[in-house]
């Protein structure tokens, strides 16, 4: 079941993020694993799933996209995608279209250094977990530089959150 949690009025529908190309809770497709060909557990194209939401809380005026391991680094956690000033008009990712950079958002660094979409590479073992979280803003789109890490962006954040969502995908090193 995706998250969903904001302060949305009744009569509006719940903020919610869902994808096309997995379902909450189910493993990602290998394509959509990272390609560091220097790693031996990059085994996929980096080929970023379909993304899209729905309920935007009223007052947003743009969003923030984040994709994290919890488990990666040995438990110290690994931020694959920071993403931000995406428009209030912008509400879905085609497959693949994040892979790079964009003019529909604002690519902060990631652990990997990069302002996109940087898939899994996940050791074989236990499934790691991929959380994919939409952040409703009353931030401008153009407000925020570019190039900031999650801890910077989520200090810019802090008092102009306006709901957020999530999204589970699984992922682990084929056998």
């Amino acid at each position: 079941m995706a998250l969903a949690f904001g302060g949305q009025a009744n009569a509006q529908a719940a903020f919610t993020i869902t994808s096309s190309s997995f379902k909450d809770g189910e493993r990602l497709a290998v394509k959509m694993a990272g390609n560091n060909k220097s790693n031996p557990n990059c085994v996929g194209e980096n080929v970023s799933p379909q993304l899209s939401w729905t309920g935007a809380p009223a007052g947003t005026k743009s969003f923030a996209i984040l994709m994290e391991d919890p488990e990666g680094r040995g438990g110290a956690g690994v931020h694959h995608w920071v993403a931000y000033g995406i428009p209030a008009d912008v509400t879905s990712f085609a497959e693949g279209e994040v892979s790079k950079l964009t003019d529909k958002y604002v690519g902060g660094k990631s652990t990997q250094g990069v302002g996109f979409y940087s898939g899994p590479c996940t050791p074989p073992g236990s499934p790691h977990h991929y959380t994919f979280k939409i952040i409703a803003t009353d931030l401008d789109p153009k407000e925020l530089p570019p190039g900031l890490t999650l801890p910077e962006l989520e200090a810019k954040l802090a008092g102009h959150i306006k709901g957020a969502a999530g999204l589970v995908g699984l992922f682990v090193k084929p056998e």
